[in-house]
């Protein structure tokens, strides 16, 4: 059964694995622009050390593998992106996003062909990497959004908007527990009504047909 549990654990984990794609994406460039952060003065005795140890795992060896890990973890973390109904999302506009941040994202590397300064040479290769990135995130979530509403044959949302209720039979001495059953995810499931303390006010609420008065009876 999926639960706000389960959901909210979902997003914390393409969550976390998108933050582990900018990590990547970061050392990456501390890496390959050392030179422009040392004049910059970011850098430390620590944080050397630090990065030494990580590109002896062989993950940033040249500009290709580090990129290719960051589009991966990227990719992983846009699975869980929720379908929603957006007319505004257009195909065209998908592609346009993705070709371009790809194009963007693996040509960066040609500024440091160009000649130019360390330092600029570094805030032109973060700048175009950062903005292909931005753009195939963009449109990689709405290409997820699209595929995930398009394969949703509930209409009118009414599965989305079922939630966990109390299946629980909690008795006392002096426990009202009434028999329901209730729809979550297409499925119908046994709940019970547990009113604890009866001895206090009580408002009944519902639509029209819902049962209201015979909840009043028993009552």
């Amino acid at each position: 059964m999926n639960t706000g549990e389960d959901i909210g654990g979902l997003r914390k984990i393409t969550d976390f694995t998108r933050l582990i794609s900018l990590f990547i994406l970061s050392i990456h460039f501390y890496m390959s622009c050392y030179l422009a952060f040392k004049i910059w003065g970011f850098t430390a005795g620590i944080t050397d050390r630090l990065v030494l140890n990580i590109s002896r795992t062989g993950l940033f060896d040249g500009f290709l593998v580090p990129k290719l890990a960051t589009l991966l973890c990227l990719a992983v973390s846009l699975l869980g992106v929720k379908g929603r109904k957006d007319e505004k999302i257009r195909k065209k506009n998908i592609v346009m996003y993705m070709v371009t941040g790809l194009v963007f994202y693996f040509i960066a590397g040609i500024v440091f062909l160009l000649g130019f300064e360390a330092r600029l040479t570094a805030g032109l290769y973060i700048m175009v990497t950062t903005t292909g990135y931005l753009l195939m995130l963009s449109g990689g979530a709405m290409l997820s959004r699209l595929i995930k509403a398009s394969i949703n044959t509930d209409v009118f949302n009414s599965e989305n908007e079922t939630f966990p209720q109390e299946e629980r039979l909690l008795e006392n001495e002096y426990s009202i527990n009434l028999p329901a059953k209730y729809s979550l995810k297409g499925k119908i499931r046994n709940s019970y009504i547990n009113i604890i303390n009866p001895f206090r006010g009580l408002l009944v609420t519902g639509t029209p047909g819902s049962g209201k008065s015979r909840v009043r009876v028993i009552l």
